[in-house]
């Protein structure tokens, strides 16, 4: 899964620029919407974006692609996926015995 880093450039612009800066600052300055900065932000969502996002994203904090978002295995997420099958349905039967 991609984990982007969006929370600790936020703190880390605050800091060097001495000031705070909310989500709302960062959609307006990168044409990213505030509800899209908030799923990245938060890996439960799994987000996914576009490179002109990301690009955005980079030229506003200054940063690699590779210091906004980062690749972390989810193999023990995978392998839960695959050890659970799906439930098959009941079927009732309709038919009654004469």
């Amino acid at each position: 899964m991609i984990i982007f880093k969006i929370k600790e450039l936020m703190k880390a612009k605050a800091a060097r620029e001495d000031r705070k800066i909310t989500m709302q600052e960062v959609a307006d300055a990168t044409g990213v919407n505030r509800s899209s900065l908030s799923k990245m932000a938060n890996p439960k969502y799994h987000y996914s974006t576009s490179t002109t996002s990301i690009e955005s994203l980079c030229a506003y904090f200054e940063c690699d692609v590779g210091d906004l978002m980062f690749y972390k295995s989810d193999k023990l997420t995978a392998v839960k996926e695959r050890k659970r099958k799906p439930k098959k349905a009941k079927e009732s039967n309709s038919r009654t015995e004469a």
